[in-house]
């Protein structure tokens, strides 16, 4: 199955937490496909906290959406995160954004994400990976999203592409 996960961190060395999480994606049998590059990102929600790096990358699976959940929480562990504060700072969140076509309204897992297209810190990366993807709820495009999105806050692409960190081709 084709996954779209959303990365981010505010915490540390924000590049290397994004490059150690893909690490442990790559590890546990998740194959990555694309990677967006980074883009610098206004907090949203709780603003007094540092910027985020954040990125967006395709992936393919045989994992089962709540089987993957339940793998993103091990890593999001394995790498120290603690929920302090909720939307709060953090070393790495990884969330599910979209899986193929597939809608799920489950207690623990809601795909597509239920706030991505208002939040251009996903909207932006996702758009540069993949601006053809339809919502499956909305039935737009993700360019036509980040076209329409009312989300003012900051996203800035920055010099940093992840690509030849893993010898990725695509």
């Amino acid at each position: 199955m084709r996954y779209y996960l959303s990365l981010g961190s505010n915490l540390g060395d924000r590049k290397k937490n994004l490059i150690n999480a893909i690490n442990l994606l790559i590890k546990n049998g998740i194959k990555i496909n694309k990677i967006s590059s980074i883009y610098l990102t206004q907090p949203v929600d709780f603003l007094e906290q540092d910027w985020f790096y954040n990125l967006v990358l395709e992936a393919e699976s045989d994992l089962q959406p709540l089987d993957l959940l339940n793998l993103i929480k091990k890593i999001e562990k394995e790498m120290g995160r603690r929920k302090v504060i909720e939307k709060g700072p953090r070393n790495i969140d990884i969330d599910i954004i979209l899986a193929e076509e597939k809608i799920i309204k489950a207690n623990e897992l809601k795909i597509p994400h239920p706030r991505m297209h208002l939040r251009n810190f996903v909207l932006a990366p996702l758009n540069e990976i993949c601006p053809n993807i339809v919502h499956p709820e909305f039935k737009k495009n993700i360019k036509t999203l980040f076209t329409q999105s009312k989300d003012n806050s900051v996203v800035k692409k920055l010099d940093d592409n992840l690509e030849g960190v893993f010898n990725m081709k695509y």
